[in-house]
């Protein structure tokens, strides 16, 4: 499947199973025989981040390990996933990887993928994979935004319209909690153990926060499975790390200029790859720590340090970075304002809030994020960052406001980022130019950022306790005041100076 931008030349290759032998020539493939794989693995939300981090430790662990009962399944509940699906298929769901470190580019083709449904319209296909008993573990990538829980409260969004429809039509879900329990009924039903079920999105406890929530919906809809898997039911925290931006053409010309293979789909990412799991699984897990991922007892140090530093960092320099006039992060964190911004966010602010965490040097761990925000290679758009910042500021960057205000402190950086966040939404830039909003809450944070800071920040279900703080508004409302009257680009300079009021 080749873009109409990039026609093929006459000896590229059209990646496929049974080309393998001739792209072997080319690139690393796999060692081991994908006929015998297992899907024992249905993985939900099969994006980008999922086929650079968890199916290529897979893609490791059979080639390490020659244990080809770990595969992965992967599912899609929503209508874009389709274009992904269609596209993967014609490759017998074969597809590149290309890690880049400045000029240095690994090319590999991933195989642990074998299968990817894509059903909206007939969900029995979904349901019944995930009833069977070859389905040992599901893991989910389906964005801060798909467990449907407030993020300012937690509390569980139980009239959702989308969560009503699946109580009352359990046998067609339209939400993963609807997939999740009419599966796992008839898995109780059928005297079978639940999977278990694996978060490898970005929340803090997020295995916990998707217990919850899944108990809570199961309680809707029948409470004896809820209690059944509460009791019986596994759900691991993990902390996910490896940056990989959005796939382009270019990436896809790349790929076939430099080494001859016609991939619609490859992914991009940066060398760095880390997978840290809480040991607890219902019915047995791959030995992962064969290929790098650390288990642990605990996995909250690890979680809030990277949520803290690595995510709130990204959405520290993404607003205010788009509004000097930047479109990638590499460029943003090669710019001196911003290599300054993000060592007083990171030692000043998000340091003091975070426990010790074994085997990471802090500082160290640092400065190699402002390195890996570099990488000339990645290119990743600003954009993307910026994008649903109603799930991501209330679990990165709050939390580190709210206990450097219970240390009785003020963090200077982290209230700037919440007032260029909401310069922002107000959705023009100091030139004019339209802002694309791409939130699950734009409606809600565009009318509130139109209506000025004070309503912005009263928004109660966004900032929890910190919308009655009124030291830390009026911070962040003297640095709105100077955003738009001073501009952008003053106000960074005069806040990093420290002289605002110059």
């Amino acid at each position: 499947m080749s873009s109409p931008n990039t026609p093929r030349s006459s000896d590229t290759i059209a990646l496929c199973a049974e080309v393998l032998d001739e792209v072997r020539n080319r690139v690393a493939t796999p060692s081991y025989n994908r006929a015998g794989l297992v899907p024992s693995i249905i993985h939900i939300g099969v994006g980008a981040f999922h086929r650079s981090h968890q199916a290529v430790y897979l893609n490791r662990y059979a080639e390490v390990t020659g244990d080809l009962s770990w595969g992965i399944r992967g599912a899609g509940i929503l209508p874009h996933d389709k274009t992904l699906q269609q596209a993967l298929k014609e490759q017998d769901f074969l597809y590149c990887t290309l890690e880049k470190d400045g000029e240095l580019v690994v090319p590999r083709v991933i195989g642990s993928l074998v299968d990817f449904i894509v059903e909206l319209d007939d969900p029995e296909q979904l349901i019944e994979s995930l009833s069977s008993a070859t389905t040992r573990i599901v893991t989910l990538t389906i964005t801060e935004g798909g467990y449907k829980v407030n993020l300012g409260t937690g509390q569980f969004l139980a009239h959702d319209p989308d969560i009503q429809h699946d109580i009352s039509n359990p046998e067609k879900p339209k939400t993963v909690f609807g997939y999740l329990a009419a599966a796992l009924k008839r898995r109780k039903n059928q005297g079978i153990l639940p999977f278990t079920i694996l978060s490898c999105d970005n929340l803090q406890e997020n295995g916990r926060v998707c217990r919850e929530a899944l108990l809570q919906f199961c309680g809707l809809l029948d409470p004896e499975l809820s209690r059944w898997l509460d009791n019986c039911g596994a759900f691991p925290c993990s902390m996910v790390d490896r940056i990989t931006p959005a796939t382009t053409n270019a990436d896809r010309l790349e790929l076939r200029e430099s080494y001859g293979i016609d991939d619609a789909w490859p992914v991009v990412s940066e060398p760095f790859l880390q997978w840290i799991i809480e040991d607890t699984f219902t019915l047995g897990r791959p030995e992962l720590e064969k290929v790098g991922v650390q288990f642990a007892a605990d996995v909250a140090p690890y979680e809030k340090m990277k949520l803290r530093l690595l995510n709130a960092s990204h959405s520290a320099i993404g607003y205010l970075g788009y509004l000097c006039g930047y479109r990638t992060i590499h460029e943003i964190a090669r710019d001196p304002r911003f290599i300054t911004l993000l060592k007083r966010y990171m030692q000043e602010e998000a340091l003091p809030t975070l426990d010790p965490v074994q085997g990471i040097d802090l500082l160290a761990y640092c400065q190699s994020l402002i390195k890996r925000f570099q990488n000339p290679a990645i290119k990743d758009q600003t954009l993307r960052i910026c994008k649903d910042g109603s799930a991501k500021i209330p679990r990165f960057l709050l939390p580190v406001i709210h206990e450097r205000r219970a240390q009785r402190h003020t963090p200077q950086i982290a209230a700037l980022v919440v007032a260029s966040w909401w310069r922002f939404l107000i959705g023009v830039d100091e030139q004019g130019a339209l802002i694309p909003l791409e939130d699950s809450s734009a409606e809600l944070l565009s009318n509130a950022a139109q209506k000025g800071i004070a309503h912005f920040l009263s928004l109660a279900e966004i900032f929890g306790p910190l919308s009655e703080d009124t030291i830390f508004r009026e911070l962040v409302k003297s640095y709105s005041t100077a955003l738009t009257s001073k501009g952008v680009e003053a106000t960074l300079t005069a806040v990093l100076n420290e002289n605002l009021a110059e």
